[in-house]
């Protein structure tokens, strides 16, 4: 028998044991209650036992709020959790959980433990919406457009050739290359944000009636690739594809500007048209191509003809580059005339392509495809080059004093690099005040630094600036006075016939007006009649023109000095025959009155 004061002091000891054992406790819960990770227990009849403030945070329950009042994440983790626990093992799963903090995503671990005779599911969750939000804009920035959350080209690409694996079973479909007409002179005369926004409104019209299991896709600046899939035939596809343009017809308001925009496409069908996706992409990108060389804003499906009209292209491609390297390029020269004198003011340097077999080229079979390629740049050198190295016998010919006008494309306008290294060329050759260049309008109303950077580098020269072919580019009288040009060509389509067409005649004469107030030479592109002539010398002030009724372009080899050039452009209205003579002079009095 144990005395009084042992008992006590066994009383004693136990009390401090459970005192200890409950502060350790006490210690536990608070750990538990404050862990940074949430973590939930639940027992299984989907009880939550135990649900620390983190969890509770995660879940969605209010401060003090009990687990029995549940929210709809935690319920969603319930069921979650009694088929984990249920099935006895433990596994990883991610967590997304909408609320007022907005979507978060949790990374969350089960496991179930046997405590007591009982079976419970730890769960333990930590946040991982940082991490998951920069994965997503990864992802996004490889695969989908950040300006019109289109998928990228590697998708589409994907998607096809996905569909093209399922051989046995796949339907057939479409491969819709789609590019907006004139887009750089969009993006150039209002401005790249302009140009922005209608991308953007551009991808919402294209996006329009889509099914589901078709794909629109954004694969390059102002180029789109659309998947119709499936479809049963090709009338199908004509329907949709009209319905597409129809709709991009329609003007796009932005910021206040009315934008039109046309769209020209191509379209191939699987399995008629190739087997595997770039085959499908490369022959609708040249029936798209097609679409652009015949006007623009339509349509058209691939045929076999279609692609040799690409390995045409690609011939001439290749031998435009042969012809650069054997420097094959020759020079023609069209003399601008003075139509009351018939003195030659100056000259215009046209370049030609002698081919293979010596046949000389017309510009219009290599020139749009040089500056596409790249190639203009020295083109244009070379043609500077000819010039200087021909100028005594240009000077015999023509004379010292006519100015030699150079063609510039809009492209080189707008490229500083390669307009300060043509001015420091022209100013090599010693006599830089003889030489005008000619640029297109769009040089000028384009928002580029050609007016405010380029065009004072040449003034400095003392070149002389012609705006060729106006009145086919974005033409307007208002922007024609915020030029700054020495003369102004008016492009040909004017001009023909010019004496038959009142609308033309009204036109030709708001042009003359305002380019004389400007101080601007108006220089006639174009005539190829007596009649335009004549109308030109009686009905307006036009002192210059140029043209086939004066003269063909002539060759460098063709220049003797012993022989008089374009004879006839000297040939005065007297000294025609009579009853041409007498012709005129009844026409001239006719469009005087």
């Amino acid at each position: 028998m144990q005395s009084p004061i042992r008992q006590d002091l066994h009383a004693a000891t136990q009390d401090d044991s459970e005192c200890a054992v409950d502060s350790d406790l006490s210690i536990l819960r608070d750990v538990f209650k404050m862990l940074p990770t949430g973590v939930t227990v639940q027992d299984e009849q989907g009880r939550f036992l135990l649900v620390n403030d983190a969890a509770a945070a995660q879940l969605g329950l209010a401060d003090g709020q009990s687990p029995a009042l549940a929210s709809q994440p935690l319920n969603d983790r319930r069921e979650v959790g009694l088929a984990f626990l249920r099935a006895g093992r433990a596994a990883v799963a991610e967590e997304c959980v909408t609320g007022g903090q907005g979507k978060q995503v949790f990374l969350t671990a089960h496991r179930p433990v046997r405590i007591a005779d009982r079976n419970l599911l730890i769960s333990s969750s930590a946040d991982i919406s940082e991490q998951k939000a920069v994965e997503d804009h990864l992802f996004r920035s490889a695969y989908f457009d950040e300006l019109t959350n289109l998928p990228m080209r590697r998708v589409i690409e994907h998607r096809a050739n996905s569909l093209i694996r399922h051989d046995g079973v796949c339907p057939k479909f479409a491969l819709a290359f789609l590019d907006i007409d004139n887009f750089k002179h969009i993006n150039d005369y209002y401005g790249h944000p302009i140009g922005d926004a209608l991308l953007i409104e551009v991808a919402k019209r294209l996006g329009l009636d889509l099914r589901e299991s078709d794909m629109l896709s954004r694969i390059s600046g102002d180029e789109f690739m659309l998947l119709l899939n499936p479809i049963q035939n090709q009338q199908e596809v004509v329907e949709y594809i009209e319905a597409t343009l129809q709709r991009l017809k329609a003007p796009f308001f932005i910021d206040g500007s009315e934008i039109f925009a046309s769209t020209s496409i191509g379209v191939s069908l699987y399995p008629d048209h190739g087997r595997s996706y770039d085959v499908l992409r490369q022959n609708a990108d040249i029936a798209m191509y097609r679409v652009k060389n015949e006007g623009k804003g339509a349509a058209a499906f691939f045929d076999a003809g279609m692609e040799r009209e690409a390995l045409e292209r690609m011939k001439v491609e290749q031998s435009l580059r042969l012809a650069i390297l054997d420097k094959r390029f020759c020079c023609a020269f069209q003399p601008k005339v003075d139509i009351r004198s018939r003195d030659i003011k100056g000259i215009e340097a046209l370049v030609r392509l002698r081919d293979d077999e010596g046949v000389i080229q017309a510009p219009g079979t290599f020139i749009n495809l040089a500056v596409e390629l790249g190639l203009i740049d020295e083109l244009t050198h070379l043609v500077l080059a000819e010039i200087v190295k021909s100028i005594d016998l240009i000077n015999e010919t023509f004379g010292h004093d006519t100015s030699i006008s150079i063609n510039v494309a809009a492209k080189q306008a707008g490229n500083p690099e390669f307009m300060r290294s043509f001015a420091q060329a022209l100013e090599a050759t010693g006599f830089p005040r003889r030489f005008m260049i000619e640029v297109t309008e769009d040089a000028f109303v384009a928002k580029t630094r050609f007016q405010d950077e380029i065009l004072p580098i040449f003034r400095k020269l003392g070149v002389g600036i012609s705006i060729d072919d106006f009145g086919i580019g974005y033409s307007s009288l208002s922007a024609l006075a915020d030029i700054t040009a020495d003369e102004i060509k008016i492009d040909r389509s004017f001009i023909t016939d010019i004496h038959l067409r009142p609308r033309s005649q009204g036109i030709l004469r708001a042009i003359e007006s305002l380019s004389e107030a400007l101080g601007m030479t108006v220089v006639a592109e174009g005539i190829e009649t007596f009649e335009e002539l004549a109308y030109l010398q009686a009905a307006t002030r036009i002192r210059y023109a140029q043209g086939f009724y004066f003269s063909r372009p002539i060759f460098l080899e063709e220049l003797k000095p012993t022989v008089p050039v374009i004879s006839d452009a000297r040939v005065s209205l007297a000294s025609r025959p009579p009853q041409e003579g007498r012709q005129a002079q009844a026409r001239n009095e006719r469009y005087r009155r």
